[in-house]
């Protein structure tokens, strides 16, 4: 059983910075993919950033050049670094994992709350 562990959300003001953490249970090189997405109120769950095994990253426009993703194969964890938030970042972030073999997992979620 897969478990995807989030940390890290909270309350910032709008240009500040979070770091969110997800920790994975077991060995996250046997994911084909590691990702963040987010859901705002009333809105459809989206792409925030992605990272291949292999370590090339994809981001949402909406985040290009303000969020940064990251994996670390020792600890089992895949990171999150925002900066230059926006009340439009509100949302809960959810942790993913996606492994070809098996699909796709997900953390629990964690509250990003920017206020202007």
């Amino acid at each position: 059983q897969v478990q995807l562990v989030e940390s890290g959300g909270g309350l910032v003001q709008a240009g500040g910075s979070l770091r969110l953490s997800c920790a994975a249970s077991g060995s996250i090189s046997r994911f084909n993919t590691m990702g963040w997405y987010r859901q705002a109120q009333g809105k459809q769950r989206e792409l925030v950033a992605i990272i291949s095994n292999g370590g090339s990253t994809n981001y949402a426009d909406s985040v290009k050049g303000r969020f940064t993703i990251s994996r670390d194969n020792a600890n089992d964890t895949v990171d999150l670094q925002m900066s230059s938030l926006k009340p439009e970042d509100t949302a809960v972030y959810y942790c993913n994992a996606f492994r070809l073999l098996s699909g796709t997992y997900w953390g629990q979620g964690t509250q990003v709350t920017v206020s202007s």
